[in-house]
């Protein structure tokens, strides 16, 4: 089971020029398809002078990708925007890339390259960061037990997410999805109950 990937902390940029076009990468970390494309209405906006707004995303929660070449030629720069993603191992990741035409045509090829290296060189300049995905186990935990399970925290594997006391002493655990059974294995062989 996939359980961990990388994506980035924060929004980056990169601008350069290439035969007097002028482009701006724009590289963001994103939860949603719908998350993606209120950052591309606010691009659009921000930069309503420019004369493409091309774009990729990829999500890890539903394996998607989609890109658009946004009235560039068909495959010119969506594919290679996706490409420059795939090539970072990065998830939950959008990339814009806004190009100011500057008179002189590039070809195929040379648009091909300019999309994928203005993706390329946004996502160098960004700080990946590891991503997990966990589930919740509940655990009950008697009086004479309680300094025994501090010891199931292992970040970023197990985090001790909240515990309350009372009549019954809960301990919630989130817990690496790929990690949840032999979690759970550990919990029963020390005969504490897990909860529903």
């Amino acid at each position: 089971m996939r359980d961990h990937y990388r994506t980035i902390d924060a929004r980056t940029e990169f601008r350069h020029k290439i035969e007097r076009s002028e482009f701006l990468g724009i590289a963001m970390h994103i939860d949603s398809e719908e998350g993606f494309f209120a950052e591309l209405q606010r691009v659009q906006k921000e930069h309503f002078d420019a004369t493409h707004h091309c774009w990729a995303f990829r999500l890890f929660a539903e394996d998607r990708s989609r890109s658009s070449d946004a009235g560039e030629p068909s495959g010119t720069a969506g594919k290679p925007i996706l490409a420059a993603i795939d090539g970072a191992s990065l998830h939950d990741l959008g990339v814009i890339v806004v190009r100011w035409y500057g008179g002189i045509k590039l070809g195929t090829g040379g648009l091909s390259r300019a999309y994928r290296d203005t993706a390329a060189e946004t996502l160098k300049l960004a700080t990946p960061v590891d991503r997990y995905v966990y589930e919740r186990v509940r655990v009950v935990v008697p009086f004479d037990a309680i300094s025994n399970v501090y010891r199931f925290v292992d970040p970023p594997n197990t985090l001790l997410v909240d515990q309350t006391y009372g009549d019954e002493n809960v301990f919630a655990f989130d817990v690496r999805a790929s990690l949840r059974e032999a979690f759970a294995a550990r919990l029963i062989e020390r005969r504490l109950a897990i909860l529903p």
